[in-house]
């Protein structure tokens, strides 16, 4: 079981630190993933737990102020990286085009992309989340291989449900979960948006979740301590 914890961009130096060694203490049976924004990634060296990125430049190095390539995460030793979160298609525009060009850039330094593919609340609500999904994961996955393939992970996260403490059923994500398996049968599905310590014996009935990406709850070790517990029992 994979469980990706994105911290987003919070903590302060001081509060990670802190943060990082509580979570190194908690018991786990599940492969965590830290994401920490960018600027803490030098701060992790936990060996049992995966280092994630949240966020790849669309460039390889060179002169492209402000940005973090695929080699500057690799010498860092990131294993995985998030890519196309729904913030960041929001706030900053960034295109379909674009997470291809990031997930081919990971996949050359043998970074793990965590894809995050999910529909808005007005694509659910007129049934073409199935539409929105398979194109978010053809533009993607554009020009990659079989065994480039294989080596994704997605990550669906229903918009409307992310932060908001609403989910939809189990019915409702083991479809989209098994669309996501018949285009991509070897690849690993992750569920996000709003799953936490209160609904978590509720989405374990779902067996086709092969883990979580967890945002708010990753940030309160006590909530997410229960969370594994939860899960694992």
């Amino acid at each position: 079981m994979i469980i990706a914890l994105n911290n987003k961009s919070n903590f302060t130096k001081e509060e990670f630190l802190e943060y990082k060694e509580k979570l190194n203490k908690i018991q786990k049976n599940a492969n965590l993933i830290l994401c920490p924004t960018n600027l803490y990634i030098g701060l992790v060296e936990q060996s049992n737990i995966g280092l994630g990125a949240q966020n790849v430049s669309k460039t390889s190095c060179g002169a492209y102020t402000g940005e973090i390539s695929a080699t500057q995460l690799k010498s860092m030793g990131v294993k995985y990286c998030i890519v196309g979160h729904s913030e960041r298609r929001k706030y900053q525009h960034e295109t379909d085009e674009e997470i291809n060009q990031k997930v081919k850039l990971l996949l050359k330094e043998e970074i793990i992309p965590i894809i995050c593919v999910g529909e808005e609340k007005e694509e659910r609500e007129t049934n073409r989340q199935n539409e929105v999904i398979a194109k978010e994961l053809e533009e993607a996955l554009k020009d990659l291989t079989i065994e480039e393939k294989k080596k994704v992970i997605i990550a669906y996260e229903p918009i409307w449900a992310i932060g908001t403490g609403l989910i939809p059923t189990n019915e409702e994500i083991e479809k989209i979960i098994n669309l996501i398996k018949c285009h991509l049968p070897n690849t690993k599905v992750l569920y996000g948006g709003s799953a936490n310590e209160n609904n978590i014996e509720e989405l374990r009935k779902i067996s086709v979740i092969d883990g979580y990406l967890l945002g708010g709850i990753s940030l309160k070790l006590e909530k997410l301590d229960i969370f594994l517990e939860k899960l694992e029992n």
